[in-house]
């Protein structure tokens, strides 16, 4: 496997034969998880930042070698979105002080981010249809976690407010 490759498809979490966003998606909070624990949400966010940039460039690349658009394999772009999603929604969870509230954080941060990736409603599904190469293969999905963020950073807050 080219290192291309290993990164479009977050090692090989995109060559799952079923649901191949959703095995990225999952991958990308395992991993995410450890970064937040070791070396904290400031790193999550910048490296989440920079794999976005690197993304758009390598599958400008990819896509013109191959000659197709949005690779169901190429999972970098929900490494991306699931990663900012997480940070909007630890930011949160850690700002509430509540223990659960992390836990919560990240289960809510993968469902969402998930929900509008899939989904794909107003501007997000525009630039997946219409914007083309990396950009916006990215940017979807960066929209998708910014949305997955704020709606679990809402309902966190909900949650607070009852409790």
């Amino acid at each position: 496997m080219t290192l291309q490759k290993l990164f479009l498809t977050f090692f090989g979490s995109g060559l799952s034969p079923k649901a191949p966003g959703t095995a990225g998606s999952l991958a990308a909070l395992i991993v995410g998880i450890l970064i937040i624990k070791f070396l904290g949400t400031q790193t999550l966010f910048m490296l989440a930042i920079a794999i976005t940039i690197i993304g758009i460039l390598e599958i400008n690349k990819y896509e013109q070698a191959a000659g197709s658009h949005d690779n169901p394999q190429i999972v970098i772009d929900e490494v991306s979105g699931m990663w900012i999603s997480m940070f909007i929604a630890y930011e949160t969870a850690v700002s509430l002080d509540n223990q659960y509230g992390i836990l919560i954080a990240y289960l809510l941060s993968f469902i969402f981010f998930r929900l509008f990736d899939i989904w794909k409603p107003s501007t997000i599904g525009w630039i997946d249809r219409e914007v083309k190469g990396g950009l916006g293969v990215m940017v979807d999905d960066v929209l998708a976690g910014i949305a997955g963020g704020l709606l679990s950073a809402i309902v966190l807050m909900v949650i607070e407010k009852i409790i």
